[in-house]
């Protein structure tokens, strides 16, 4: 089973063991429902928790879930990965794992330019954080206009480059 990466605890949020969450994926509605099952890493093992509630606070995300009943056993998770299983069927055509785009080169017209090293929501789009052949960084944002194709099987994504991105 593959798992991703959806966050991270950051906090606890009160005494009835709700944490706070800083999300490193998008659409945390669904990811967060109530009844949803998520995985935290303990002595090695993936234990599952089922979410109870969920709500937004800025750009935190506040969630409760069933297994934790006490700010006690909420903060013995500071800290920890939140995640999820892996599953194709989440996504809409056209979309991707954020952690399926890092790592992939990037290339425009057959020329290696880098490779995407994260991948970042900023208000107006999601962006590629790339690292440049010569060790400097630079972004592409993730929108048609910039992006040509994305083969996720052979971690390629080609870019209509343009002067000055680099």
């Amino acid at each position: 089973m593959e798992y991703l990466v959806v966050g991270k605890i950051v906090d606890t949020f009160s005494l009835d063991g709700s944490i706070k969450i800083i999300s490193s994926s998008n659409n945390q509605d669904i990811r967060y429902k109530k009844g949803k099952k998520l995985y935290i890493i303990v002595n090695d093992e993936y234990r599952c928790f089922t979410i109870d509630s969920y709500r937004k606070s800025g750009n935190l995300d506040i969630v409760h879930f069933f297994e934790i009943t006490t700010v006690d056993e909420a903060i013995s998770f500071k800290g920890k990965e939140i995640l999820a299983i892996k599953d194709e069927k989440d996504l809409k055509e056209g979309y991707f794992f954020f952690a399926d785009l890092e790592g992939c080169k990037v290339i425009s017209e057959g020329k290696e330019l880098g490779v995407v090293i994260r991948v970042e929501e900023f208000p107006a789009q999601v962006t590629l954080r790339v690292k440049a052949l010569n060790g400097k960084e630079f972004f592409v944002p993730f929108i048609k206009v910039f992006i040509k194709d994305v083969d996720i099987k052979n971690k390629v994504i080609e870019i209509n480059y343009m002067e000055g991105m680099l």
